[in-house]
């Protein structure tokens, strides 16, 4: 990794850029359109951030892929240190507005084809990007893919989801992951592991890593920025489905992601609850979101009044759904209160010319907006 962050200095686009100096083609003046952008939200991620970017220009192929790292106001030197160590990736300081907001200006920010939306908190460990943008590209159908997933002990974490339903919510309060049989009404995830193995059409899922084609973004609209966090992955993928376009889990590539680093944190499983009922709010009917948020709220009773089965974790766990209760129902935003509009006005681009090492200043360009 430590080699892959060293070549990383050179520039995301250092590669084309040398041969076109050494033709004396004048476009090693210009700005170069990638074919794929890698987004990166960033909030006190030093300590991943490193080796997550190293990880993806180890991986490119034969892309040379634009890098953005969007730093949400972290305090642990996320932006110095990416400015630091990769000189060559685009960081941009945003104000807190949550992850689909941070998501949304880096996708602003950029002309490429495709767009990767990938969390600090990963690695990328097996495959190719650009095998899997070429893929997509000779596929015109698909919308959006996700990867397989491992977590830090090296098991496939489940990143094929199903939409929520009331009888999927209701089954996974009363713990049906422990039942010895599986069923697509039983849950969201699939725990079938064989399926990870081969490419499968799934509903939705995980944004920890979404490959994203541009045309089905900007038909979606972008994430829904009324989504602090958590849901704006189904949310988004449903809306890309809606559009006539297929969202599939493709195993082209392998990352790990050390998913659940912040343990129980009680900020975050009430946000996660609140989010849930935003999303019932907006897909459901008037009575299938009574019910969805009954079925939720069942199984946090149960763990505020039982604790769960870990006797370690029990009184945290009653905590953390104490809180998660209080934000499904009485509305109460755990970070910020929702902006009005899904997607904000976007701010004025500024041209930004790539650095070719050793060459005369770039001339400036104009580039187009997304929004």
């Amino acid at each position: 990794m430590r080699q892959a962050a060293a070549e990383a200095k050179k520039g995301p686009l250092g590669c084309l850029a040398n041969r076109l100096v050494a033709s004396g083609d004048p476009r090693c003046y210009t700005d170069l359109v990638a074919e794929l952008a890698v987004v990166i939200v960033a909030h006190d991620s030093a300590r991943w951030l490193e080796d997550c970017i190293a990880s993806v220009y180890a991986h490119a192929g034969d892309l040379e892929p634009e890098v953005i790292v969007v730093d949400t106001e972290s305090t642990d030197g996320s932006a110095d240190l990416v400015e630091r160590l990769f000189p060559a990736v685009r960081v941009v300081r945003s104000e807190n507005r949550g992850f689909a907001a941070a998501n949304n200006r880096a996708a602003r920010a950029t002309d490429a084809s495709f767009v990767l939306f990938l969390n600090p908190d990963t690695e990328i460990v097996q495959g190719r990007l650009g095998d899997l943008v070429e893929e997509l590209a000779a596929r015109p159908r698909v919308g959006l893919v996700g990867c397989r997933q491992l977590d830090a002990t090296g098991a496939v974490y489940p990143t094929i989801r199903r939409f929520p339903t009331a009888v999927r919510l209701f089954f996974e309060a009363v713990g049906s992951e422990r039942f010895p049989f599986r069923a697509s009404w039983l849950g969201e995830r699939e725990l079938d592991q064989s399926r990870y193995e081969q490419e499968t059409a799934c509903d939705w899922t995980s944004g920890s890593f979404m490959l994203v084609r541009r045309e089905a973004l900007l038909g979606a609209g972008l994430m829904d920025e009324r989504f602090f966090l958590y849901c704006e992955e189904p949310d988004l993928c449903l809306r890309i489905r809606r559009g006539g376009w297929d969202v599939r889990h493709v195993p082209t590539m392998t990352i790990v992601h050390y998913v659940g680093n912040a343990g129980l944190n009680e900020q975050l499983v009430a946000q996660d609850a609140f989010a849930r009922r935003q999303y019932f709010e907006k897909h459901f009917s008037l009575v299938h979101r009574a019910a969805a948020i009954g079925a939720f709220a069942s199984g946090h009773v149960l763990r505020a009044v039982v604790g769960g089965f870990d006797s370690e974790t029990r009184p945290r766990r009653r905590t953390c759904s104490r809180a998660a209760l209080r934000a499904l129902l009485g509305r109460t935003p755990p970070f910020m209160a929702p902006p009005e509009c899904a997607v904000s006005a976007p701010e004025p681009r500024q041209t930004r010319m790539r650095p070719i090492p050793n060459q005369p200043p770039a001339v400036s360009s104009t580039s187009s907006s997304l929004g």
